[in-house]
């Protein structure tokens, strides 16, 4: 198992209040809450909704307790009415608001009880348990017809972080169904050692079965199928170490079966990199294809070099009948690559999030990827979003896009530290089989806030696209920003 280094970071504070639920609801559930036309659907109406974490929203006067809010969707797609906050202090949630833990600092979903209504997980790594500083937790939020409601905690294995301190237990998670059975399992990043489990679930927070990866030190953790097979793969990230600044990237294969741990040992790629990543099928061959993200340079490290590319990169590989195998070299992309917009500047941190979805309907899943450092002008960390195409060939800088606050029909005002980017999704949330483009701005003004664009055939309609807000969607505000729209399912980078 590798050392992990030590990486210095700048996280702006943010604060937010808890909120009366408000659900919209469904007679009866939607068939297939695990599919991925309604992964995110928790009230069981057919529509997927948005979940967006605020881990800075304050809870009366405790700063940065956290917060997330998920808005439903519905044919007119989402708004800041239809809403259900939820957090430490509502009703049926384990743990108590406390100063910066941070609750919502990573969001997903999946039907884990398989009771066709898909749940809400949180991680919150910041969180203490007894006396054990930053040993996070992970919350599921029950989904149901009346919408989001009661939740439980998800326990770490047996021996998790022993002799260890500040794991963040829920850094990264991610869910699939790897056993083809119809019961997700769920992946969890720490930064200490990887957690499985094994679904399904019962409303009391126990696994099938579950089990520490403590071969493998995986801050991120990324699932999807790559060889076809209709069963999702695993791949853990452990992030930069001593000898691999830009992060290895391992495949699973599987649990533990002896105390010596080399049955199933994990697969290294030694040619890919990355700090986080999601899967898509970019070039519509029926195989998911891995994309990561290292948005780190050596501008930003304070220390040794050897980071991502200046401003920061991203990597694909692709699928096969034979899934990712070690022999495989990425594509890597960059904003010196031909075509991508904008310039790799230092500091820019182009990959800090991304997300993959088919958004125009052709068949091959886009790449849009966050670059929340990116200068607009003389506005340091105004932020950028960069979509990149799906083709039969892969992924492509043809017809790549860029925006801004200062793009035409994007609402809002380019300002110095806004950090448009730092969280991207891409999902249909009016059920029109077009995407929407969702960007989180997290420390837009106290509260921050989520761009949200209709898709089409053409890609995201910038007229009468419009930003929705934390405060007008329940959180509170104290003493720092909100951060509302810092977290969506699409994946972002914590070191």
């Amino acid at each position: 198992m590798r050392r992990a280094v030590t990486a210095a970071a700048v996280l702006a504070a943010v604060v937010a209040v808890p909120l009366t639920p408000v659900a919209s609801s469904a007679a009866s559930p939607y068939k297939g809450a695990n599919t991925a036309a309604v992964q995110d659907d928790f009230n069981g109406d057919g529509y997927r909704d948005l979940a967006v974490g605020a881990p800075d929203a304050a809870n009366g006067g405790v700063d940065a307790a956290g917060a997330v809010v998920v808005l439903y969707g519905s044919k007119s797609s989402v708004s800041a009415t239809r809403r259900t906050v939820i957090t430490q202090a509502s009703a049926g949630i384990p743990g108590d608001p406390e100063e910066y833990d941070r609750f919502g600092q990573a969001v997903t979903s999946a039907d884990l009880d398989r009771d066709g209504y898909a749940d809400l997980i949180v991680g919150t790594p910041e969180e203490a348990v007894g006396s054990n500083y930053s040993r996070g937790s992970v919350t599921v939020v029950w989904g149901g017809p009346d919408g989001l409601k009661g939740g439980t905690n998800i326990a770490p294995p047996s021996g998790f972080g022993e002799g260890m301190t500040y794991c963040r237990f829920g850094l990264s998670l991610a869910t699939g169904d790897m056993e083809g059975d119809g019961a997700p399992e769920l992946g969890v990043g720490s930064g200490c050692e990887a957690s499985s489990y094994s679904g399904p679930f019962t409303r009391g927070g126990q696994a099938a079965s579950r089990y520490l990866e403590w071969r493998v030190n995986a801050r991120g953790v990324v699932m999807g199928d790559v060889n076809g097979d209709g069963k999702s793969e695993r791949f853990w990230l452990p992030g930069p170490s001593d000898d691999d600044l830009r992060g290895s990237v391992y495949a699973d294969n599987g649990a533990l079966v002896d105390d010596a741990g080399t049955t199933n040992w994990p697969t290294e790629l030694p040619y890919a990199d990355g700090h986080a990543g999601m899967v898509g099928d970019i070039n519509g061959d029926g195989y998911g294809d891995l994309v990561t993200g290292i948005s780190s340079d050596d501008s930003m490290s304070g220390g040794p070099a050897g980071w991502a590319h200046r401003g920061g990169e991203i990597q694909v590989l692709y699928g096969s009948a034979q899934g990712i195998t070690a022999g495989q070299k990425p594509q890597v992309y960059h904003q010196d690559t031909a075509g991508v917009p904008g310039a790799a500047e230092d500091g820019d941190e182009f990959g800090q999030s991304l997300t993959v979805g088919d958004l125009d309907g052709d068949g091959y899943a886009d790449v849009l990827v966050g670059v929340p450092g990116e200068a607009v002008g003389t506005h340091k960390m105004a932020g950028s979003a960069v979509l990149l195409r799906g083709s039969a060939g892969g992924l492509t800088t043809a017809r790549s896009a860029g925006y801004t606050q200062d793009t035409a029909g994007v609402p809002g005002s380019v300002e110095t530290g806004d950090q448009f980017g730092a969280a991207v999704h891409l999902t249909d949330l009016n059920k029109d089989g077009k995407l929407e483009t969702v960007v989180g701005v997290p420390t837009e003004n106290s509260d921050g806030c989520v761009w949200i664009a209709r898709g089409s055939a053409s890609g995201p309609v910038l007229n009468g696209s419009v930003n929705v807000c934390g405060k007008a969607s329940g959180i509170s505000v104290h003493g720092v920003k909100g951060y509302f729209g810092a977290a969506l399912a699409g994946v972002h980078v914590e070191l």
